[in-house]
C-alpha cells in the first residue's frame, strides 16, 4: 500500500517545492546485484566477486551498480505514491544524476522525493522530482537526481 495517495494533479501541485514522501527502507542483497549484473552485462568484479572486492577494492566489499541504485527510484516511487488520477506514468529522463557514494551490499536504501516542478504536457503532466537516495547509517547520500516523469490521464 502506498504511503501517499494523490487524487488529482491539483493535489500533487500543493507539494510543488516540498518533500512529498520518504520511502520505506530496502535491503540491497548480493542476489539483487548479481541479477542486475546478469541482465545488464556488467559483471565488474567490484559488484559480483565478494572475495576480491573485500581484499582489493577501497569499499571493503561488493557494491551495487550505480544504475541499479538509480533504477530503484521507480520501485520506491511505486511503493510510496499512488496517483489514481492517471492511467499511466513514464520515465522521461534525468536533468541531473550523480552517484555520490557507494552502496555496499547488505546496506539499506530509501528515497526522498521532493516535487520540484510540475508542467502541463499533451495528455497529462510532467513532474520534475528532486530525489535523494539515503543509505542507512551513512551521512552522505548514495545518489542525488533531478528525475523527470510524466503522468498521462
Amino acid at each position: 500500500m502506498a504511503l501517499v495517495s494523490l487524487n488529482s494533479p491539483e493535489e500533487l501541485r500543493e507539494y510543488e517545492g516540498k518533500e512529498l514522501v520518504v520511502s520505506n527502507w530496502l535491503d540491497i542483497s548480493q542476489d539483487m546485484v548479481d541479477k542486475f549484473a546478469d541482465v545488464t552485462g556488467d559483471p565488474q568484479w567490484i559488484h559480483i566477486d565478494r572475495q576480491r572486492a573485500t581484499t582489493e577494492s577501497p569499499f571493503g566489499g561488493t557494491i551495487a551498480h550505480g544504475f541499479l541504485t538509480a533504477s530503484l527510484m521507480v520501485l520506491f516511487m511505486n511503493e510510496s505514491v499512488d496517483m489514481p488520477f492517471s492511467k499511466m506514468g513514464v520515465n522521461y529522463g534525468f536533468n541531473r544524476l550523480r552517484f555520490t557514494s557507494p552502496v555496499l551490499v547488505g546496506s539499506k536504501l530509501r528515497a526522498r522525493f521532493q516535487v520540484k516542478e510540475i508542467s502541463t504536457v499533451q495528455g497529462g503532466i510532467q513532474i520534475v522530482w528532486n530525489v535523494t537516495m539515503e543509505c542507512d547509517g551513512e551521512e552522505k547520500p548514495a545518489l542525488v537526481a533531478e528525475w523527470v516523469t510524466r503522468r498521462y490521464f
